[in-house]
């Protein structure tokens, strides 16, 4: 079935993609944070004008044509370090937040970068740095932003009138599997961004709300800067305890997160339902809406009908786009007959990273999606069953893994990246993802575990640097159990000012693992933990050791 795209003007590079909406879109709120408990904005024409003079400020310091390290939460400084390196500066390297000084000073190392860019709490492990390499905290942006913009008052224009070829790399991200850098261009990204706007409506009048750890190629490009090719507000939250505080303060429209996110949204409703004792009343009132033509005057009945469901997210909830594993069909009709579109994506940091999306017009739940336009998903190797590996083909695929031509030349062949995933396509062309093939944990009984999926939520969580979910054998029950080994983040419990600091960190850590317990079935809870407070051990290509 053939459904026509919705119209996007793609940008050539991200400084293009800047300039354009801070033009467009110049006055509007293109960011929301709290700071010291009170709601900052950031308008879109503040956006480009930070990012240009910090870019400014950094070419001053030698920095023009290099490659910059960027980490911390996710927060207005990290998206204005991002505009400003990408925009002409030279390429970022995002790392995540949780990682220990050895592995940044690798990182450092093999990426040649030459500054790093990052959150005061992630600033003491730049200190075992070659002193060649500048450290920025975020605390030192308002300064540079300042001599930033009086150099370009005073005529400095060289920055932002250099070309920036749309195949150059923009950007560094790792994978969560096994840490390799992948290296994506401009092209890589603004293409990617385009083609996700053809397929799925966004609006200047979203919000969405930025739940994922935004050094992930997935929150980046969906949940930053998508919303901001589109003229929409993006506003970080501070941590998944505090999702529901934040959506009824922020009423977002639209929400990036991991299937567990939506699965343990859906249970709340029904919850809520039961102990009212509406059940008999919301069947009939979904089955009275569902029938109601065309759509949108459904939508509109239906927003009317289950009120009750849109103010415990906000009240203007329509949109929340789900990867980084399968989720649940029912969970995604559910939210659907309430009038709220839950869509599936199949996403790959090799593939800048959306490779396949539902329409938000043609969609199955049961799958990950369709291939973009000027893109193709297809099955190598294919069996009788129709199963295979799946790879792609489009300007979405990543120029190659960074300074490892060998690996490269496995996984990208003849113009196809080679995904190592398996999976089928459907008569209708819908990609149907059955598992990623290296890490995958299965149960006696066939179920599938993705253990980076519950490492993500468990460092979403506030007091959790980093984390490792590993199966080990359940003799009693003749099969496996889920084990985590959690990193505190030490830093931030030392400033809650507790007077004993470890008792608190256990203590926040058994937190954690309930909270993240609490939204997920019963086979992928976690049984037991341990806490550690050394850094997670790592092989030499700095992918977690799971042995």
């Amino acid at each position: 079935m053939a459904y026509q795209n919705y119209p996007v003007e793609e940008r050539s590079d991200l400084r293009d993609l800047l300039l354009a909406s801070a033009d467009e879109f110049a006055d509007r709120i293109a960011f929301l944070e709290k700071r010291d408990g009170v709601t900052v904005s950031y308008s879109y024409r503040q956006c480009c004008e930070d990012a240009r003079a910090l870019g400014a400020a950094l070419a001053a310091k030698g920095l023009a044509g290099r490659r910059i390290v960027i980490a911390g939460t996710n927060c207005y400084a990290w998206v204005s370090a991002f505009f400003a390196v990408t925009a002409g500066l030279g390429c970022a390297v995002s790392v995540d937040r949780g990682i220990d000084a050895e592995t940044l000073a690798r990182v450092v190392r093999e990426t040649d970068a030459a500054a790093v860019i990052c959150s005061p709490d992630f600033f003491p492990k730049t200190d075992a740095l070659d002193p060649a390499v500048a450290r920025v905290s975020f605390a030192d942006l308002p300064a540079l932003r300042a001599d930033g913009a009086e150099r370009i008052a005073a005529g400095d224009r060289a920055l932002g009138e250099s070309p920036i070829d749309p195949a150059s790399p923009a950007a560094v991200f790792f994978t969560s599997g096994d840490r390799r850098g992948v290296e994506l261009s401009h092209r890589n990204l603004c293409f990617d961004v385009a083609s996700l706007c053809r397929m799925i409506r966004f609006a200047p009048d979203d919000v969405f709300l930025s739940v994922l750890p935004i050094h992930h190629a997935y929150e980046t490009v969906c949940g930053f800067l998508t919303p901001f090719s589109r003229g929409a507000a993006v506003a970080f939250s501070e941590g998944l305890r505090f999702l529901t505080r934040e959506m009824k303060e922020y009423k977002p429209t639209v929400i990036n997160c991991v299937p567990y996110i939506a699965e343990a949204m859906y249970r709340k409703v029904e919850t809520n339902i039961r102990r009212q004792g509406l059940e008999r009343s919301v069947l009939n009132m979904i089955r009275v809406t569902n029938a109601i033509r065309p759509e949108k005057a459904a939508n509109v009945a239906k927003r009317r009908a289950f009120s009750f469901v849109y103010r415990s997210f906000g009240g203007k909830l329509r949109l929340i786009l789900c990867s980084g594993a399968p989720a649940d069909p029912a969970v995604l009709r559910g939210f659907r007959n309430f009038g709220i579109l839950a869509l599936q994506a199949y996403t790959l940091v090799e593939c800048s990273p959306v490779a396949a999306v539902n329409r938000d017009r043609f969609c199955n739940d049961a799958s990950a999606g369709l291939s973009m336009p000027d893109t193709l998903v297809d099955i190598y190797d294919m069996q009788d069953d129709g199963m295979g590996e799946i790879r792609c083909k489009g300007d979405h695929v990543m120029l190659g893994y960074f300074n490892d031509p060998e690996a490269t030349a496995k996984v990208l062949r003849d113009g196809w990246f080679y995904t190592g995933d398996l999976g089928y396509l459907d008569a209708e062309g819908f990609l149907h993802v059955i598992g990623r093939r290296k890490n995958t944990i299965v149960t006696a009984s066939g179920k599938q575990i993705f253990p980076e999926e519950l490492e993500a939520l468990l460092n979403s969580t506030k007091y959790v640097r980093e984390s490792l979910v590993r199966a080990v054998p359940d003799e009693k029950n003749d099969d496996i159990c889920l084990e985590a080994v959690l990193v505190p983040d030490e830093d931030t419990i030392a400033a809650l000012g507790d007077e004993n600091p470890r008792q608190r960190a256990v203590s926040e850590m058994r937190r954690a693992v309930g909270e993240v317990n609490a939204v997920l079935p019963a086979f992928k809870r976690i049984a037991a933990y341990t806490v550690s407070t050394a850094p997670l051990p790592r092989t030499p290509s700095g992918a977690p050791v799971r042995e």
